[in-house]
C-alpha cells in the first residue's frame, strides 16, 4: 500500500504549540437506542488530508454530516479555525461537501456546474468566470468546459464535482466516498491525484471511506473508527506497523493473529516469550511494557514479514527468534505476489506472502509442500486488549 511521503514540516500534529483547524469536543449522537457517535473527541490540523475510516455503522458518515452542519449532534461541540459552528446551519459553515454521486445538474455544462454556487453567492461575473477558469486549470479540463455531464467519464465527472466544491474556497472540504463510483484502476490513478490537488490548493480535506487501501494512500492521518467511537488515530504508516488493538490491526491489512499467554518478560531486552498452542511452539515479541506470567495476549504478525524455507533454517543465516513448520493448504497467485495458506501439526493456519522479483507464471510452492516459517521478534506485535 503506497502513502504519500510528507516531511515533518507538514506533519503539525507533531508541534506540541499547534492548534487544530477542526476541534470535536465530546460528540455524541444517536438515533434511537443506537449510538451513531458515542463522545468523539479529535483534533485535525489546518492543511491535512485526513480520512475517517471504518465499516457499516462505524459513525463516519455521520460525524462528517456533523462536520457540514447536515446533522446536529445531541451533546458536544465542533470548532472550525476557532469558531463554534455547531448550532450553524450548513450556508454558514466555511465548509463544502462533496458526496458519492457526485451530484452534478444534468442540464448544465462543466463550465455552469462549477460555477453554480459562485453565482448563488452573487459573485461579480468577471470573478466568477476567473474562478472556474481557474478550477478548469486546477483539474486539467479546460478543454472539456462546454460538455456537459453525460458526456464525460466517472473520473471526470468525479474532477468536475471536486472543482464545484473548490471554487467556493471553503477553508474545510468534506469528501463522502469521493471514488467509490469509480472502477478500480481509475480509482487508483484517481487518488494520486486527489492528492496532488489537495497539496496545491492546501485545503484541509476530510474524508470518509471504507476502503482502507484507499484511507492509506491519500491520508496524512487516519482515524479509524467502529461502533461510533475512534479505536486509534495515526499515520498510516504507524496503524499498520502498530495497530493498538485487535480490532485495528485486523481492519488495516491482512494479518496472522495468534492467542497465547505470557511465559516471561524481560525489561531490559523489551522482549515476551509466548506460549501459544495452536502452532505448538513459544514466540518472542518485543513490547514495550512488562507483561505478568500468565497473561492472555494475541500476537499479530505481517504475511510479508515472514520468511519461507523449504529446510529448517539455520540459526544465525537468517530470523530464527520464531519458527513453525507446515504444510501448503491453500494458494492464491495474484501477479506481483502469491498468497499461501500453510497449516501447522497443531491445526494453526499461518498466511505467508511472497513477492515475484523474478518472472514466473507459477507459484514458488505447491499443495502439501512443507515448509519452515521464520520472523524476528521484533516483527511481532503484541495486542493485550
Amino acid at each position: 500500500m503506497a502513502a504519500p511521503v510528507r516531511s515533518a514540516t507538514a506533519e503539525p500534529w507533531r508541534d506540541p504549540s499547534a492548534q487544530p483547524f477542526v476541534r470535536i469536543e465530546g460528540v455524541t449522537k444517536t438515533f434511537g437506542k443506537v449510538y451513531a457517535c458515542d463522545d468523539v473527541t479529535l483534533d485535525i490540523y489546518r492543511g491535512e488530508f485526513f480520512a475517517l475510516l471504518g465499516g457499516s455503522g462505524s459513525g463516519k458518515s455521520t460525524l462528517l454530516r456533523i462536520l457540514a452542519g447536515l446533522e446536529a449532534p445531541d451533546q458536544g461541540r465542533i470548532l472550525i479555525d476557532g469558531l463554534d459552528v455547531t448550532h450553524l446551519p450548513p450556508y454558514q459553515r466555511p465548509v463544502n461537501m462533496m458526496f458519492q454521486s457526485y451530484a452534478l445538474f444534468p442540464h448544465m455544462t462543466v463550465e455552469q456546474n462549477i460555477a453554480f454556487g459562485l453565482r448563488q453567492d452573487r459573485l461579480p461575473a468577471a470573478e466568477i468566470r476567473d474562478r472556474v477558469r481557474q478550477m478548469l486549470e486546477l483539474v486539467r479540463m479546460p478543454q472539456l468546459a462546454g460538455r456537459k455531464p453525460h458526456q464525460l467519464s466517472g473520473g471526470q465527472r468525479q474532477r468536475v464535482a471536486l472543482a464545484r466544491a473548490l471554487a467556493k474556497q471553503p477553508k474545510l472540504l468534506l469528501l463522502d466516498e469521493p471514488l467509490g463510483a469509480l472502477d478500480k484502476r481509475l480509482r487508483e490513478h484517481t487518488q494520486f491525484e486527489l492528492v496532488n490537488i489537495q497539496e496545491r490548493v492546501g485545503t484541509t480535506f476530510i474524508m470518509v471511506t471504507h476502503d482502507q487501501e484507499e484511507a492509506m494512500t491519500m491520508s496524512s492521518r487516519i482515524a479509524v473508527m467502529d461502533t461510533g467511537r475512534i479505536i486509534q488515530v495515526s499515520t498510516p504508516a504507524v496503524l499498520y506497523e502498530y495497530p493498538a488493538t485487535r480490532f485495528v490491526a485486523e481492519f488495516i491489512g491482512g494479518i496472522n493473529i495468534f492467542e497465547g499467554r505470557v511465559v516471561d518478560s524481560d525489561e531490559e531486552s523489551g522482549q515476551v516469550r509466548i506460549q501459544c498452542d495452536a502452532l505448538d511452539a513459544e514466540l518472542l515479541a518485543r513490547h514495550t511494557d512488562p507483561l505478568p506470567e500468565g497473561t492472555s495476549v494475541s500476537v499479530a504478525v505481517r504475511p510479508e514479514k515472514i520468511d519461507v524455507h523449504e529446510t529448517p533454517p539455520e540459526r544465525g543465516t537468517v530470523a530464527t527468534e520464531n519458527v513453525v513448520v507446515g504444510k501448503v493448504r491453500d494458494i492464491a497467485y495474484l501477479g506481483d505476489v502469491s498468497i499461501y495458506q500453510v497449516a501447522t501439526g497443531a491445526g494453526a493456519i499461518v498466511r505467508v506472502q511472497e513477492t515475484h522479483v523474478a518472472r514466473s507464471s507459477e507459484p514458488h510452492y505447491d499443495w502439501d509442500d512443507t515448509l519452515w516459517l521464520s520472523w524476528e521478534a521484533a516483527s511481532a506485535v503484541v495486542l493485550t486488549a
